[in-house]
């Protein structure tokens, strides 16, 4: 089958298996309002110090937040990354001292959701917002505060706010809650979800190599390395001219063409595009250029210039905050999204993923080296997705089983623990009616965050 039909396969799989199943419309939504607020957290350590925008990780806080209405607990939980939501501030504070930080804003969002009632999540997003970036500005002493960290410290509230309200509107799984205005953009079944492997700067080459072996085709390159922008650029080609060594002869089944694919994240620490096309020029002269399906979040998020023209799709993260936003890269030739519902909210996801659709623009879900359960928060946003073109499956990044001490206690506090599909085979997530009927979990409680709060 050569590249066109597989891809129009695909597409037909797709709209055949958006048609098995119908929806009933959201009429007359419940107003919710909450009565009683808690949070907790806790420190799960590293196996080793984790390398990205120029910094480094060596532990994660694991926050939850509880909301309570009607005699009832909802419990939303999230993985805090301060170096991910402001770097500049990350680098100012003790790693602890960031995530304390993180957190009060957390706190303060419960307190704002007691005084607010609303009728879906993104409502009640919207209405806290604006007061929520003032008051995180305080706490954190930063006037110029990234908007993402204040996004990463939602993620608990707005997760629960999600379970709220699905229960006290009676929805029955993930398709029902998804607000009528947002399901055609997440209207796709796929039945499996390409996974990206995610090499970060200091991986070593037996450990891609390893992950090629147990079936991964996707490998995602961090770049952006830590110095000046001459320094980072040299590292960063000799990083990928390293890897493409080490993968230029290996064949997957899972691409059309059967070589792996390749793509860059550099978090936004290219400060020009002059720079990035040195580093292109470097992928074209080694033979690299033709695998890299796409270079996600290259350039600085206040630059300006014109990616368009390049010969790499661009795909737009951190920059893309809002709609307006999604819409500027967009017109700066962009040509994808990458969704983080777990580092900017389902709420904001569901938002960019319904203006991407409307405009035939591809989307993926990255990680935020988060925990088992909310690898499956972002799955159930990463399997409603179309295809992403050339591939004929959506993808998913997730690297917590190669960055947590804990991990396989981590991965008992699953409600569904030990589930095929939520285990990797061959480079995917393959998911089954079990993944779809269940919703991957994440509207059963699990009894670990339960014991959180007693």
């Amino acid at each position: 089958m050569n590249r066109r039909n597989f891809i129009k396969s695909a597409a037909l799989l797709t709209s055949i298996s958006e048609l098995s199943f119908q929806l009933p419309m959201n009429k007359s939504l419940k107003s919710i309002r909450v009565e009683t607020t808690n949070s907790n957290f806790e420190r799960e350590t590293l196996l080793k110090p984790f390398g990205f925008k120029g910094g480094y990780l060596t532990e994660l806080w694991q926050t939850a937040s509880q909301l309570r209405s009607e005699g009832k607990s909802y419990i939303g939980i999230a993985t805090q990354s301060v170096l991910y939501g402001d770097a500049d501030l990350f680098s100012k504070y003790s790693e602890a001292g960031g995530n304390a930080l993180m957190y009060a804003v957390t706190e303060r969002a419960l307190q704002l959701v007691k005084k607010t009632s609303f009728e879906t999540p993104i409502g009640l997003l919207d209405s806290i917002l604006p007061e929520l970036k003032k008051e995180a500005a305080q706490i954190t002493g930063s006037d110029q505060l990234n908007v993402n960290f204040v996004f990463n410290a939602l993620i608990s509230v707005d997760n629960a706010a999600w379970l709220i309200y699905a229960s006290e509107n009676r929805f029955k799984n993930f398709d029902e809650m998804i607000p009528v205005d947002y399901r055609k953009a997440l209207s796709a079944r796929n039945n499996k979800v390409g996974v990206m492997f995610q090499v970060s700067y200091r991986m070593p080459e037996k450990d891609v190599t390893d992950a090629v072996d147990q079936g991964y085709f996707i490998i995602k390159i961090k770049t952006g390395q830590p110095g000046t922008q001459a320094q980072m650029l040299e590292k960063d080609k000799a990083r990928i001219e390293a890897i493409h060594r080490l993968l230029k002869n290996r064949t997957t089944s899972q691409t059309p063409d059967g070589k792996l694919i390749y793509t860059l994240d550099a978090n936004g620490r290219y400060e020009k595009k002059e720079t990035l096309l040195k580093l292109l020029d470097h992928a074209d002269k080694i033979g690299a250029l033709g695998q890299i399906l796409f270079v996600e979040e290259p350039l600085s998020e206040n630059n300006n210039e014109s990616v368009a023209g390049i010969g790499v799709r661009m795909a737009a993260d951190e920059s893309i905050h809002t709609e307006s936003d999604a819409i500027k890269r967009l017109q700066q030739g962009y040509g994808a999204f990458v969704l983080k519902g777990i580092a900017k909210s389902l709420s904001q996801s569901m938002k960019i993923a319904k203006l991407a659709f409307e405009r035939d623009v591809p989307c993926i879900c990255a990680d935020l080296t988060v925990n088992p359960i909310l690898i499956d928060w972002n799955k159930n946003l990463a399997a409603r997705l179309q295809p992403f073109p050339g591939l004929g499956m959506s993808m998913i990044e997730t690297n917590g089983n190669m960055n947590y001490a804990n991990w396989q206690q981590m991965l008992a506090y699953h409600p569904f623990a030990g589930a095929a599909w939520t285990q990797v085979r061959n480079g995917i997530f393959e998911l089954d009616e079990q993944f779809y009927a269940t919703n991957g979990g994440i509207l059963t409680p699990s009894k670990h965050y339960i014991k959180m709060f007693q």
